[in-house]
């Protein structure tokens, strides 16, 4: 009868955290039914998709970072362990497979992640918020502040409108390739209103949207 009883015991093929029971005490099971979920949940897989024009620089091993909308501000990283060997043909997009530690079990399967994988080399540009642009068909500029003289040489301050040229842009920022320095003060709010050699007076109390990873309110 021991015999018996012992092979009636189920015992789970890894380690991990059951979920809820899907069966009461004393009720007869049929083959292959479900009794309980059994996850692992370190290490994770977090599944994604990327644009096909980006797949190929993306390879095993890539780094990859993970982030939840809980508001908490943390981050996972881990690495890329598996490409699809085809690309979707509603989304064209490619599934990607990470495989991340997950320790304190915070993640579980799913969950709803934002994914962010690094793509060539980085370099550093000066990041500025879309409204400090001014888009023209002869070239886009922004309004830098600073001490200028008028006809009769006295200083004032004012803005000088340079000629820049924009690259890529996430969220409310906009990277500015070439055209100004780090450190300029540059007019971010009204500049449809501005001519160069105006005369301003700086006033910081509206500050414009400048979240690299906006979250809109009806998104």
């Amino acid at each position: 009868m021991r015999a018996v009883i012992e092979r009636k015991k189920i015992r789970a093929p890894f380690t991990g955290i059951l979920g809820l029971r899907q069966v009461n005490l004393g009720q007869y099971l049929a083959g292959g039914g479900e009794l309980v979920t059994l996850q692992s949940l370190s290490p994770i897989h977090a599944n994604f998709g990327v644009p096909q024009q980006s797949a190929s620089q993306i390879s095993v091993g890539r780094a990859v970072h993970v982030t939840t909308d809980d508001g908490s501000g943390t981050q996972w990283t881990g690495r890329v362990t598996a490409i699809d060997s085809q690309v979707d043909e509603a989304t064209r997009n490619i599934q990607i497979q990470a495989t991340l530690a997950n320790p304190d079990g915070r993640l579980r399967p799913g969950m709803f992640v934002q994914a962010e994988v690094v793509l060539g080399p980085t370099h550093a540009v000066v990041a500025l918020p879309a409204s400090a642009i001014s888009y023209a068909p002869y070239g886009d500029s922004v309004f830098v502040v600073t001490d200028l003289k008028d006809p009769n040489g006295r200083t004032y301050r004012g803005v000088r409108q340079q000629v820049v040229k924009v690259g890529p842009a996430r969220g409310d920022q906009v990277s500015v390739i070439s055209g100004i320095k780090a450190g300029e003060e540059i007019v971010t709010s009204g500049v449809f209103k501005l001519r160069n050699g105006a005369a301003v007076l700086v006033n910081n109390k509206v500050q414009p949207a400048n979240n690299p990873t906006p979250k809109p309110e009806n998104s």
